[in-house]
């Protein structure tokens, strides 16, 4: 076995077997879940860093990083191309350097391990010092959370993790019982406590899950119906197309006044408040006529605060009328997308760079939860659900949490399926029900405990009817965030510090 490790870490095979790793770790996550990979990859990685030179370690991480990314993000290809209007070779260009950027966090993290030679206590520092940077992801300038470990350990004795120490606490476990199965493989007079260690891990996320953190109070419902539009992207913000997408809501809405809620996804109504004002009149007549709240994505012009230009902000909005009331601005907005960095730089350098809808404001924190008749929805719009802590601070004061979305940027690819799974671990932290409404899938209703009660199908023109949940009951990730996790991050990296001196 050991001749065997070290010819894996030789100046060739590391690198490339780090790249693939990197790579195979995609197929842990949704739609694929083979979960084991996502033991797999990271332990090689460790495996790999092991004895490196510090460069040569910077070099074998963001090998694993390109891997990650270049396979996790290559959606963004449809993004940029199709919808984008960018040439194929930049396309496939741009992908590669969100990879490459992307990837240097691995390899920082890497040449700190062996820098500070942290692999002489390697199974106390690696696992914590690799969620650390996951962490970090989360956070640095503006964050890019996706491809989280703990992700792919839904369905899995270790999801009940999650209502304890979030998606990072799922991750570091994960990560800590994968490197024990390497050691039982490599035997040795490791052995049998690494084996412990698993069975404690494991068997503690099974305890865990007869536990319920948080109940449902049947009493305490809302009846519901999601429009999944089903607009076409390459048509959606065309003038022609402002009326069809307004008679396509008001039509397949037409049965549902009466449900308590009707939900429409991100930018249904494809023009700002003020100049969709007789159409808002409109649905908010048939929505209290019908004792109904209509919660609705629409772009928001603040008229309100002119620039010296006489330009208002722009918002990313979603607004709640009829029997609810609320508006919630987009907090966390897409680079690229909604807005543009180095903008005066970059706009009008490629078509991708130079779309009408990238120039929105982002949100201020603390916003109050939308009111849907007497219940409070905590809000999130597509790309925010991704931010654990985002998530959990609009969950605080809200009742049930509502997230809407267009994954048409993405095409047939697996984006809107990790954008789903992102979802139901939200869920799973935070202990409450999820509904997401989204213009052409999946549209689904989650439950307290991550699980997909109802969906709609992909790529159709439907509406999703079912009921939400009020749950009481708090989990302690809800109460104290990421915090406990980074503290247990900590002290495993100090007490391998002080372990490797000692060695």
């Amino acid at each position: 076995m050991n001749k065997l490790l070290e010819t894996l870490r030789g100046p060739w095979a590391a690198p490339v077997l780090a790249l693939l790793a990197g790579a195979l770790f995609v197929l842990a996550l949704a739609p694929f879940n083979v979960w084991g990979l996502a033991l797999l990859a990271p332990a090689l990685l460790a495996e790999l860093l092991h004895g490196q030179r510090p460069g040569r370690a910077a070099r074998i991480g963001w090998m694993y990083g390109i891997g990650l990314w270049g396979a996790g993000v290559w959606w963004l290809y449809i993004s940029i191309h199709d919808f984008g209007h960018t040439p194929a070779w930049l396309s496939v260009i741009m992908v590669g350097l969100v990879a490459v950027i992307m990837g240097s966090l691995t390899a920082l993290m890497a040449f700190l391990y062996r820098r500070f030679r942290l692999d002489r206590a390697a199974l106390l520092t690696f696992a914590p010092l690799f969620i650390a940077f996951e962490w970090m992801r989360s956070w640095l300038f503006t964050g890019f959370p996706w491809l989280f470990t703990g992700y792919a350990f839904l369905d899995t004795p270790l999801e009940h993790y999650a209502p304890v120490l979030g998606v990072f606490g799922v991750g570091l476990l994960a990560v800590v019982s994968a490197q024990m199965a390497a050691a039982l493989l490599k035997g040795g007079r490791r052995c049998w406590p690494a084996g412990l260690v698993m069975v404690l891990i494991w068997g503690g996320g099974a305890a865990l899950g007869l536990h319920a953190w948080s109940k449902v109070d049947p009493a305490q419902k809302l009846s519901l119906s999601i429009v999944q539009g089903n607009i076409p992207q390459d048509v959606k913000w065309q003038l022609e197309w402002r009326d069809k997408t307004l008679d396509i809501y008001r039509q397949w809405s037409k049965n549902e006044w009466g449900q308590d809620m009707v939900i429409w996804p991100e930018a249904a109504i494809p023009m700002f408040q003020y100049e969709a004002s007789e159409f808002l009149v409109e649905m908010e007549n048939n929505a209290l006529t019908a004792h109904s709240t209509l919660v609705t994505g629409i772009p928001f012009a603040d008229l309100r605060k002119l620039d010296k230009q006489g330009i208002p902000p722009f918002y990313n909005s979603i607004a709640a009328i009829g029997q609810g009331y609320g508006l919630y601005f987009k907090q966390r907005l897409v680079p690229f997308g909604e807005y543009i960095p180095f903008e005066s730089l970059l706009r009008g350098s490629i078509p991708f760079f130079s779309r009408d809808m990238s120039s929105f404001s982002a949100g201020e924190p603390g916003q109050t939860p939308l009111l849907v008749r007497d219940y409070r929805a905590g809000a999130a719009i597509c790309y925010e659900v991704a931010y654990p802590e985002l998530t959990r601070r609009n969950a605080v004061n809200a009742d049930f949490l509502i997230t809407i979305s267009n994954d048409g940027w993405f095409g047939h690819s697996i984006g809107p399926d990790q954008h789903l799974q992102m979802v139901r671990m939200r869920s799973l932290e935070n202990g409450k029900w999820f509904v997401r409404g989204t213009n052409n899938g999946i549209s689904a209703i989650i439950d307290e405990h991550g699980r997909i009660v109802k969906h709609a199908p992909q790529f159709k023109r439907t509406v999703l009817r079912g009921q939400v949940f009020m749950t009481t009951g708090q989990t302690p990730y809800l109460r104290f965030g990421y915090a406990p996790v980074m503290m247990l991050c900590g002290l495993m990296l100090g007490l391998g510090v002080w372990r490797g001196k000692k060695t």
